[in-house]
């Protein structure tokens, strides 16, 4: 009686923190009277803004046609959507990789999709990361732009029960409407990324 008790408040508590939990996209329309003082806006649409998310993987190591269809599978499961593929422009014979090989999948994600991936990544993979101590700020650029280098996909919870010799990177770029290097720190800071102090 006591464990069944004991589960029925950890669903409610579940359910409270869910209600209570922010989205990126509640913080975004935040980010505006956060930020005015600051950056001196006088509109509201001056304010920095999520445009699209691009994550990108480069399989030009993997040999076996059979374990670039497993990462073509891993990242449509992690982004909800199938990634393109991005064939190499010209025959390395170093690479040994010819004209038209696969080296590399990219994924843009907008809208919802964004914003969901945003909230997964801050709130679940980054947390989960080995020795993880914080963002870079030098991540971003003068375009407004921040990208993130992560070592291993299997952060992510879809991928994290699967096998851990076909593991590869990715690289996460989030592009915003800020100007600056300082006004995206401080935009995606509000948004909830984990920068290093």
């Amino acid at each position: 009686m006591r464990k069944v008790r004991k589960q029925e408040s950890l669903q409610k508590a579940a359910v409270n923190w869910h209600k209570n939990m922010e989205t990126t996209k509640i913080k975004q329309a935040k980010a505006f009277g956060e930020m005015k003082g600051k950056f001196h806006y006088k509109n509201a649409l001056q304010a920095p803004r999520l445009t699209k998310i691009v994550i990108s993987a480069g399989v030009g190591s993997f040999k076996d046609k059979n374990k670039i269809k497993i990462a073509i599978d891993r990242l449509a499961k992690i982004t909800g959507q199938l990634p393109a593929s991005k064939g190499a422009k010209q025959s390395v014979a170093s690479y040994k990789t010819r004209q038209g090989d696969i080296v590399g999948l990219q994924v843009t994600l907008r809208g919802a999709r964004m914003f969901d991936f945003l909230d997964k990544l801050i709130h679940i993979a980054l947390p989960r990361t080995k020795d993880f101590r914080g963002l870079s700020k030098g991540a971003a650029d003068e375009m407004g732009n921040i990208t993130l280098g992560i070592k291993e996909h299997t952060i992510f919870p879809e991928a994290s029960d699967e096998e851990l010799k076909d593991v590869f990177g990715l690289a996460i770029t989030i592009v915003t409407t800020a100007k600056s290097k300082e006004e995206v720190v401080d935009f995606l800071s509000i948004l909830g990324l984990p920068f290093k102090a």
